[in-house]
C-alpha cells in the first residue's frame, strides 16, 4: 500500500479525460510525479498543461495502448525520466454494443485490443520494473490498478463484446493480485469496478483508429446500445472526480475491489447464485421490467 504520496511517480493512461485525468489531478495535489498518456493528443496537451500549471513534474505521451511497442516506450521513458513508477493506472478504454453477434472483427479487434491488450501491456511492461526497484529498496512501496467495470462482474445484454473485455480485465487484475502475493509484500494490486459515470466512453468512436473502422453502417441494435448508453452515463449521479478519489483511498488501504455503486454489488450476488445454484441466467431487467419491455421492442420492431 502507499500511503504517503508525495515524490512518488504515477503513469496513467486515459489521462486526457474521465477517471485518468481525475487522478492525475489528484495525483498533482498530492505532490506526485506524473507521466500522462492518451491516443488522443490535443486531449493529452491540455491535461499536461493544467498539471504542469499546478505545479506537478509531467512527462506526457501519446499512446495507443494497443499496441506493444508504444506501451514499451512508454515505460522506458517512464524509467528514464522518473524511474520506476510507484502507481500504475491502467485506465485506457472504450466502449462499444451491440447484439454479440453483430460485431465485426474490426470491432473486437478494437475493442480487445484497448480494453483487453493494453491492460495486459501495461502489467506486462510495468510490474518487472516495479518488482526490480522492490528488489533494490526495502522501503519501495507499489500498486497497480486496473480499470474494468461493473460489466466485468455482470453481462448486461447487447453490450456482449464490451462484457468479455471487462470480464478478461477483472480475471487478469485477480490474478495479477494473487502472483504478486507469491514473490513480494511490496506491491500490489487492484480492480476499479464502475458503473455509469459520466467520463466521456460513449464517445469513444472519437479516437477509433482508421484500419479498425467497421466496414457497415451500425446495426439497429448497435444505435439502440448507444443511445441507452448515453443516457445511463449522462444520467449518473457519482462524478469521475469522486471515483479517482476512490482509487486513492483503495490503494492507501490495499483495497482490491474499487467499486462506485457499492449498491449494484447485489446484482452481482444474483449472478453469482445463478451460478452457484445452476439456474439460467436471471433476467437483467428484472428490478426494471419497463426497460427489458422497451429494449425486445426496439430490437424486434
Amino acid at each position: 500500500m502507499i500511503t504517503d504520496f508525495r515524490n512518488k511517480t504515477a503513469v496513467l493512461t486515459g489521462a486526457g479525460s474521465g477517471f485518468g485525468l481525475e487522478c492525475a489531478r489528484i495525483g498533482a495535489r498530492l505532490g506526485m510525479n506524473l507521466v500522462l498518456a492518451d491516443v488522443q493528443q490535443d486531449a493529452l496537451d491540455k491535461a499536461v498543461a493544467e498539471m504542469q500549471g499546478a505545479g506537478a513534474p509531467v512527462l506526457g505521451m501519446r499512446v495507443d495502448v494497443s499496441k506493444a511497442d508504444q506501451v514499451e516506450a512508454l515505460g522506458a521513458a517512464t524509467l528514464a525520466r522518473f524511474g520506476a513508477p510507484h502507481l500504475v493506472f491502467n485506465n485506457a478504454g472504450v466502449g462499444s454494443g451491440g447484439l454479440i453477434w453483430e460485431n465485426t472483427l474490426q470491432d473486437w479487434e478494437w475493442v480487445i485490443g484497448v480494453n483487453l491488450m493494453g491492460v495486459a501491456h501495461g502489467v506486462r511492461v510495468f510490474t518487472p520494473m516495479m518488482l526490480e526497484a522492490a528488489k533494490r529498496d526495502a522501503s519501495y512501496q507499489g500498486h497497480i490498478v486496473n480499470t474494468a467495470s461493473m460489466a466485468g462482474l455482470l453481462n448486461a445484454p447487447n453490450m456482449g463484446i464490451y462484457n468479455v473485455s471487462k470480464h478478461a480485465v477483472v480475471s487478469m487484475s485477480e490474478s495479477l493480485y494473487q502472483d504478486l502475493a507469491l514473490v513480494t509484500e511490496q506491491i500490489s494490486a487492484s480492480v476499479l469496478c464502475p458503473f455509469f459515470v459520466p467520463t466521456g466512453i460513449t464517445a469513444s468512436e472519437r479516437n477509433r483508429p482508421v484500419d479498425k473502422k467497421a466496414d457497415a453502417a451500425a446495426t439497429r441494435s448497435q444505435l439502440i446500445g448507444q443511445a441507452m448508453s448515453e443516457k445511463a452515463v449522462s444520467s449518473g449521479k457519482v462524478s469521475a472526480a469522486e471515483v479517482a478519489q476512490k482509487v486513492f483511498d483503495a490503494v492507501a488501504a490495499n483495497q482490491f475491489y474499487i467499486y462506485s455503486h457499492p449498491k449494484s454489488i447485489a446484482s452481482v450476488q444474483v449472478r453469482m447464485e445463478d451460478v452457484l445454484l445452476g439456474r439460467n441466467p436471471t433476467d437483467p431487467f428484472a428490478h426494471k421490467p419497463e426497460l427489458g419491455v422497451e429494449l425486445k421492442k426496439a430490437l424486434r420492431a
